[in-house]
């Protein structure tokens, strides 16, 4: 087959032959794609979401397709979309993972097509990378304790991405509502990591006071969160959003994002904290790429409690997966597909 006319397709199953199932890949890649945020290598249109109740409005905050377009240069340059679909109840009532997309890379010069790869694999293990790379700059320096809100399948990317890059971690508090999440959550890790005491707390309260670094992984609608809850010198990962009352993005040391015109939309809380006057773009710390590259400075005390409010960025998505299409190239991975069903 003329590979002039194919796209290479990639399966879950053939993205975690070329390493894309843990986390150092991840890490490498969405730190080089916050540098390039930082230095303004990039292209970036905001994040459209399609939601099909009749006035785009109603229904649960996680139903939704995701269109993820971007751009990113530097020596593998590339352009590409995520095209990501989540619905909340797709675990317990279809025996579905939430979320399930495709992301296609397309060649910067003729924008031809070049790679179909399975996003759901990808588009959680690159926000944990985030995690990673937040809790390198923002946590406390040689914290061994991590709580995680939420016990899907979010949660079990986040951690094993944690206890691979930090092996200074001695325990995890989990809380989900669903006391069986936790336990099947707990068991997985224990596989891997015995040597980690893993705590099912009875509350989302008592979990996040336990916690050195907090992970939110829940699909919550509303904010249940309050700053009373957070130690001196907290470390919170905020992957869902929604999870943290007003008042923690006011208070605390510092409000850290991935990229601030993707935070202040689609009325997430920092989104209503702008409109209703008690916070802006001055009152930002920084964004994210602005730490990774020494802009800014990360933690500067012990006693900061630390707020990362990642939206999630295209260019995290697309940086993850033109490494995995490179891996694979060089390895023989993967399946070639004919765009015009011939050899021409």
């Amino acid at each position: 087959m003329n590979e002039r006319n194919t796209v290479l397709y990639l399966n879950r199953n053939h993205i975690e032959q070329v390493g894309g199932g843990t986390s150092e890949l991840y890490v490498a890649a969405v730190e080089q794609a916050l540098k390039l945020h930082a230095n303004g290598d990039y292209v970036q249109p905001l994040k459209p979401y399609l939601r099909v109740s009749r006035d785009g409005q109603t229904g649960h905050i996680a139903d939704r397709i995701i269109a993820m377009p971007a751009h990113i240069g530097g020596d593998q340059a590339v352009s590409g979309i995520k095209w990501i679909g989540s619905k909340h109840d797709n675990p317990g009532k279809r025996e579905l993972e939430r979320a399930s997309g495709v992301i296609i890379l397309n060649d910067p010069g003729s924008n031809y097509p070049i790679a179909i790869l399975e996003a759901s694999l990808i588009s959680g293990m690159r926000t944990a990378a985030v995690t990673v790379i937040g809790a390198r700059h923002l946590a406390k320096a040689g914290f061994t304790r991590i709580s995680c809100i939420g016990c899907g399948t979010i949660a079990a990317m986040q951690l094993h991405s944690m206890l691979e890059q930090f092996s200074g971690i001695e325990e995890l508090s989990l809380y989900d509502w669903n006391e069986a999440a936790s336990v099947k959550l707990s068991q997985s890790v224990a596989q891997r990591f015995p040597a980690v005491r893993i705590v099912i707390t009875e509350s989302a309260e008592g979990a996040v006071r336990a916690g050195e670094v907090v992970i939110t992984c829940t699909v919550a609608d509303q904010p249940y969160i309050p700053f009373e809850w957070l130690r001196e010198g907290a470390f919170v990962s905020n992957i869902s959003i929604m999870d943290l009352h007003k008042d923690v993005f006011v208070r605390a040391a510092k409000v850290v994002v991935d990229d601030w015109d993707q935070s202040n939309r689609e009325k997430k809380i920092i989104n209503q904290l702008v409109l209703e006057g008690s916070f802006s773009r001055e009152q930002l710390y920084a964004e994210l790429g602005e730490i990774v590259t020494g802009a800014k400075p990360g933690r500067q005390s012990e006693q900061e409690i630390i707020i990362l409010n990642p939206m999630g960025m295209a260019i995290e998505d697309i940086a993850s997966a033109q490494a995995i299409y490179q891996r694979a190239l060089a390895a023989n991975v993967g399946q070639r597909l004919s765009l015009f069903g011939k050899d021409a």
